[in-house]
């Protein structure tokens, strides 16, 4: 009985020894893994619009802040924070430190780094430390619905009569508003925080084919709102990474007066324009040029932008209006470039036949269009305001002819 008790308490020790060991292990590594994935966000976050060198900072900061080095020793060396892509289909990283894309962090706890993971009874049979490694992969993403849709902070209104093709996306950070008689093909989506807050008829999902299998929840960071002002700055810095392609001249031309034709700016020119008031771009086809302007800006009869952006720091609720009929990027089918890019602090009025092809309308205020808008070649509306359209819209998802659109990268765990 003697040697069976001691051989009982032999065993109870180690597996008591074993627990305790055991859970402190997983313990630590999952403090680990946890410092790892927020330190590899943080360095893609601020590699986004910052140097490598910036980025890098960030991490060894977080890293800092979580395991300091007095505790925990160094876990992370500025080598083990890498820049790159990853392949989600053979889970491989390829690095590329010029890249803004994806980055791989990897954490250490190793006894050739001196601060591997204790542990405490299992030393009795030789087990003195663990090394453990932790690896976090973070990717960047663009979702689908700000690249074409309507997306807005506040209420999207679209009343009757309306078609929405494959793949477009109607979005509010408060509720969506329906009229009757709409149509949402296979693979639309309409999306809101809250289902229960959708506002249409009694019998709207019978007016509105398609619509019940379109619905999604869901509240989205519209990020792009907050990057008007580097959007602004990068404008009126040739070479920035929202300087459009086709600006060839490295200048800032100062055209002065209040009504403007085509001929006024010459193709690959960035142009400022100092008013006070208003000023309006008459008929005509306006093609490879930046225009930067101080005041409302209005579109006259039969304007055609191609390969052109334009942003107004006016907050004016109608600091973006026109006439009738105003084209918003080349209509080209979908193919690459030709697309065109309005921006404004304030809001945006246009009346019947807004026609979009490839373009790009962002607002600080509101977006407002009547009657008869087309956007079956590309069109994307982003509001921090509401966006309100009346009826016999209709709007497709291109996939292609947008690449000029201002957009911000969010952020994923890949690994």
């Amino acid at each position: 009985m003697t040697v069976l008790g001691l051989f009982i308490f032999m065993v109870s020790a180690i597996l008591g020894g074993l627990a305790v060991d055991v859970t402190h292990l997983i313990s630590q590594r999952t403090k680990l893994q946890v410092t790892a994935d927020l330190a590899a966000h943080a360095a893609l976050y601020v590699r986004d619009s910052e140097s490598e060198g910036a980025a890098r900072d960030a991490a060894l900061q977080v890293v800092a802040n979580s395991m300091p080095a007095s505790e925990y020793g160094d876990v992370l060396a500025d080598a083990d924070i890498l820049f790159g892509f990853y392949d989600r289909d053979t889970e491989m990283f390829k690095v590329d430190n010029s890249s803004r894309s994806g980055v791989l962090v990897t954490l250490k706890r190793h006894a050739v780094n001196g601060n591997s993971i204790p542990s405490f009874l299992l030393q009795f049979i030789g087990i003195d430390t663990w090394d453990v490694t932790a690896q976090a992969v973070f990717t960047t993403f663009r979702p689908a619905c700000l690249r074409e849709g309507f997306v807005a902070e506040g209420v999207v209104d679209m009343q009757s009569n309306n078609g929405f093709s494959n793949g477009f996306c109607i979005h509010s950070n408060t509720h969506v508003s329906l009229n009757n008689n709409n149509t949402f093909e296979a693979g639309t989506v309409v999306s809101m925080p809250d289902l229960d807050d959708l506002d249409m008829p009694n019998n709207g999902f019978e007016k509105n084919e398609g619509l019940e299998t379109a619905l999604r929840e869901g509240r989205m960071h519209i990020r792009v709102l907050n990057q008007v002002d580097e959007i602004y700055d990068g404008l009126l810095t040739y070479g920035s990474r929202h300087m459009p392609a086709y600006i060839d001249d490295s200048r800032i031309y100062r055209p002065s007066g209040k009504k403007f034709s085509p001929s006024d700016f010459a193709p690959g020119t960035i142009n400022y324009l100092g008013c006070n008031n208003k000023i309006t771009l008459q008929s005509g086809t306006y093609r490879e040029i930046v225009i930067v302007a101080t005041c409302k800006v209005s579109f006259g009869s039969g304007v055609i932008l191609e390969d052109v952006t334009i942003l107004t720091t006016s907050t004016d609720a109608k600091s973006i209006t026109s006439s009738s009929g105003l084209q918003v990027g080349r209509n080209d089918n979908c193919a690459v470039g030709g697309g065109a890019q309005v921006i404004t602090y304030g809001g945006m009025d246009f009346p019947a036949n807004l026609n979009m092809y490839g373009g790009q309308l962002i607002a600080l205020g509101d977006i407002n269009f009547a009657a008869n808008a087309n956007g079956i070649q590309g069109a994307s509306m982003i509001a921090r305001g509401t966006i309100d359209g009346t009826s016999r819209m209709n709007m497709a998802f291109c996939g292609s002819g947008m690449e000029n659109n201002f957009e911000a990268n969010y952020f994923r765990m890949a690994l």
